[in-house]
């Protein structure tokens, strides 16, 4: 106990200041608020840990740990999705946290959950401990398989919309930090069986968890405060901005375009326009190109790109726009005036935005690592 008490007051200063800056962040978003809910919920399981180490215990069962789930399914889906207003209907998602919140003040006099060595004892409460128990896996469970399905769905679609792969818009942190949250969950909560059976363990693993809400605590606040909404990085440009109708194209899933009413023609129309605006234009140089931009260069809307690149060009907007670079790249590689270059300057100017992107992606299309061609060429020459 000892050594989880400093670690407790470290990580309620840390979450109370990290939920602090995300909220005030300028300008107000749905998204920040939600994880800056979940940095104060954080805060607040925290600091009632530390008051029920040390003075008393004012509640039967931890209940706010079932707000975790959905703050992060909630954050996730209004930062991947354009936005919306936060209806009453996501309230839902706190129903569990409001009984359990209503069961420990009713109940707070009551000695129903003091550790886990007497978690089925069989008294009046047993019962409640289980319904507690299950109800507490399940959420964690449910909401952390449904926020990893989101992000995966989301990176699958944003190779329709960007050109280049970054943190910030993958939500890559996101989705491995969860992954962690929930192991870490998934492992105490077998330590916490074996406990309750066996009663072997030299620690409590319900205090043990605190130890791991404080590291996952700063982790989240870290990426919370440099995590722009998504929106304003896609579609929230000055120099283009599309009305409400194609935002909600954004988040559209790849169809068969059926309703479009696109004809052949149309489409045939469309991707001469595109391919020659590429040519001429060149851009794909641009390293934060998305398909937003395309569509305000060409006069072409997103959603119509994005069918004649599929079902015309069988490519999605990232394939497209990096074929572009890649060639340009084995373009420069081959001019003599370049010889001096690296090959990351090389790609850097013909629009990559990172290495292991480039590296990815040229072999990915020419089947050989940028060296290996290079060296190629020079034996060409020779």
């Amino acid at each position: 106990m000892e050594i989880i008490e400093p670690i407790l007051y470290i990580a309620i200063s840390q979450t109370f200041f990290a939920g602090l800056i995300v909220a005030s962040k300028k300008p107000p978003t749905i998204p920040d608020r939600l994880i800056a809910a979940f940095l104060f919920m954080l805060f607040f399981d925290l600091l009632f840990a530390l008051v029920k180490i040390n003075f008393i215990t004012f509640y039967s069962f931890p209940f706010i740990a079932f707000t975790y789930g959905p703050l992060l399914l909630l954050y996730v889906k209004y930062m991947t999705g354009v936005s919306e207003k936060f209806g009453p209907v996501n309230f839902l998602h706190f129903i569990p946290f409001v009984i359990f919140f209503i069961i420990s003040v009713i109940f707070r006099e009551d000695k129903m959950f003091t550790d886990l060595s007497g978690f089925l004892v069989a008294d009046r409460y047993i019962s409640l401990r289980i319904v507690y128990g299950v109800c507490f896996f399940l959420s964690i469970t449910v909401y952390s398989v449904y926020t990893f399905v989101i992000i995966s769905r989301h990176q699958k679609h944003l190779k329709d919309l960007v050109s280049y792969s970054a943190g910030k818009i993958t939500l890559n942190w996101l989705k491995i930090i969860s992954i962690s949250f929930y192991a870490a969950y998934f492992v105490l909560f077998i330590l916490g069986g074996i406990n309750i059976f066996i009663d072997f363990l030299p620690f409590d693993p319900y205090y043990t968890i605190f130890v791991f809400i404080a590291l996952f605590a700063f982790i989240y606040g870290f990426y919370a405060i440099k995590q722009p909404v998504l929106s304003t990085m896609l579609i929230g440009k000055e120099e283009f901005t599309y009305p409400r109708k194609h935002k909600e194209e954004a988040r559209e899933p790849k169809t068969k375009y059926i309703r479009s009413g696109l004809s052949d023609e149309k489409a045939g129309a469309y991707l001469k326009h595109l391919l020659k605006h590429m040519e001429d234009k060149k851009p794909y140089l641009d390293r934060d190109l998305t398909i937003y931009d395309l569509a305000g260069q060409t006069g072409i809307s997103r959603h119509h790109i994005t069918q004649v690149l599929n079902d015309k060009y069988d490519r999605n907007f990232f394939t497209f726009i990096n074929e572009y670079r890649v060639n340009e790249v084995i373009r420069r590689m081959k001019d003599p005036a370049n010889k001096n270059f690296t090959v990351l300057a090389i790609a850097y100017d013909s629009g990559f935005n990172s290495k292991s992107t480039f590296n990815t992606i040229f072999k990915k299309i020419t089947h050989h690592t940028p060296s290996q061609y290079l060296q190629n060429l020079a034996k060409k020459g020779s």
